[in-house]
């Protein structure tokens, strides 16, 4: 199945590419989710206004990537969340809430499909948090998760 991505999809590709995948991958996650639009002659037209979009804003923001790359390494996010004994979550930290610790420590507004997560964070503790800010540029910071 062909399709065209409108947003970026992690091993896939990022908005404007024509990827093909699977029909059930495309059919059952991808459209419904509105991460892509079926391929079309006409939607392929779209794609040059989609690419022309995305390539004036990674022009505009790779130094601004390497900017906010500097404060996130710099910055010392700390998350307080729910816990039981021994340490253990009532639930888990979503990239939400991280997003949410980063702008209350002081540091820039993200993107939470951006974060890349290690896992579920299920118990107290330093955890490593990745940031893809653009295709060239990814920053990493550590995130501290404490019982409240």
């Amino acid at each position: 199945m062909k399709i065209i991505l409108t947003q970026e999809v992690s091993g896939l590709g990022a908005p404007g590419d024509i990827v093909e995948v699977k029909a059930g991958f495309g059919r059952n996650y991808l459209l419904p989710q509105g991460f892509a639009i079926a391929w079309t002659k006409g939607a392929e037209k779209q794609v040059t206004v989609i690419k022309r979009a995305r390539s004036a804003r990674e022009i505009r923001d790779l130094g601004h990537a390497n900017e906010v790359k500097g404060q996130l390494e710099g910055l010392k996010v700390s998350l307080k969340a729910r816990a039981g004994d021994g340490g253990r979550l009532f639930g888990s930290v979503t990239p939400a809430e991280i997003v949410d610790a980063v702008k209350a420590a002081g540091g820039p507004t993200l993107d939470r499909r951006r974060l890349e997560v290690p896992g579920h964070i299920k118990t107290t503790g330093a955890y490593p948090v990745r940031i893809k800010l653009h295709p060239e540029v990814t920053a990493a910071f550590n995130l501290n998760v404490v019982a409240s």
